[in-house]
């Protein structure tokens, strides 16, 4: 019994030490995915709250500082802000930390691949610090966030153009026709999805009898921009494709449809008030994956950018060398390639 329980013990602690060596490891190198993994965490922290927190925030006293209760979405959405705030504030003073860091030989730079103990503790604190600040703050960081989330989709369409055109670029390279017929299709099929959804929002949101001039406006803005994005990536100057703005205005038309169906239930243009609950939560479930796919895609992209994240050669190296020292003669040009092949080549193992 005594042995069994030595062993079990012995197993346990090799078990943790793996895994903290493989955790500590996979942070080493993949600090960034870290970062994305600890967001998307906040995400879903903030779907949980969103959909249960509301009877909890009404006993709290300086949330619920009225005289009349408000309704259960204004908790909702207090919750969600304030999980938003501490997030904000985590990410922003790691920011703040990290400026100046150039390479790895910054002492810094320990501080953004290790410590995740203490990293997730601070986050949880400034989370849960941000549950007690008095709802004036909310309401002001609420106002900010509105234009920062419209600076937040712009960085979303940069991104999604950025995999775009990697994408068109790998299928371009091939030079064989199959990979161009797919192309053909995919761009078809994203057009054809581009009008297909802006005829649905014409039935959803623009009801017979009633004047919704500006559903219909934005909806006429979509297919307007959708028609124009092809026409700017087809002129001469710009050397474009047609297919990554296929996929842009699928993704124009998207984000249509999320506007307009946040509108009040009660508002005689929501064609979708009967499926108010199941459109809501599609929705946000459709957003929270666009968001994660997109801040995941951007930290891969910059982790992976070999011209502003590499650090910088030793000036010690045989080519920063010759471009740091060029010879005063052109004839002695030959002699420095010469003398760098013979160097190559005495480098080589023998064969034998």
């Amino acid at each position: 019994m005594w042995c069994a329980s030595c062993l079990a013990s012995a197993c346990a602690g090799c078990t943790c030490n793996l895994c903290t060596s493989a955790a500590s490891a996979v942070s080493r190198r993949s600090a960034r995915l870290a970062y994305c993994g600890l967001f998307a965490a906040s995400l879903i922290l903030s779907f949980l709250l969103r959909q249960f927190a509301a009877p909890l925030l009404k006993h709290i006293p300086w949330i619920n500082a009225f005289d009349q209760t408000p309704p259960e979405e204004w908790f909702q959405m207090n919750a969600v802000l304030r999980v938003s705030l501490g997030n904000f504030l985590f990410f922003a003073i790691f920011s703040l930390v990290m400026i100046g860091v150039k390479d790895q030989n910054d002492r810094r730079d320990a501080w953004h691949h290790g410590g995740w103990i203490a990293k997730i503790a601070v986050w949880a604190v400034l989370i849960v610090l941000m549950f007690c600040v008095p709802n004036i703050v909310i309401t002001i960081y609420e106002v900010l966030s509105k234009f920062g989330s419209g600076f937040f989709l712009l960085v979303q369409v940069v991104m999604l153009l950025d995999f775009t055109n990697n994408w068109n670029d790998s299928w371009v390279e091939k030079e064989e026709r199959k990979w161009e017929i797919a192309l053909l299709v995919v761009t078809v099929v994203c057009y054809l999805s581009t009008l297909a959804f802006s005829g649905v929002l014409f039935m959803w949101f623009n009801p017979s009898g009633h004047d919704c001039g500006l559903n219909v406006f934005f909806i006429v803005m979509t297919l307007i921009l959708a028609f124009a994005f092809a026409i700017v990536a087809l002129h001469p100057q710009v050397h474009g494709s047609v297919m990554p703005a296929s996929v842009i205005s699928v993704y124009c038309a998207y984000l249509c449809y999320t506007s307009l169906s946040s509108e009040p239930d009660d508002y005689e243009c929501n064609g979708l008030h009967r499926h108010s609950k199941q459109v809501s939560m599609s929705a946000l479930i459709l957003g929270m994956l666009t968001t994660v796919l997109s801040v995941v895609y951007s930290a891969v992209r910059a982790g992976s950018s070999t011209t502003f994240l590499s650090p910088p050669s030793s000036p010690r190296s045989g080519k920063d060398t010759l471009q740091l020292q060029p010879p005063a003669q052109p004839d002695a040009w030959p002699t420095v390639t010469v003398m760098k092949k013979n160097a190559c080549r005495s480098q080589k193992p023998a064969t034998r």
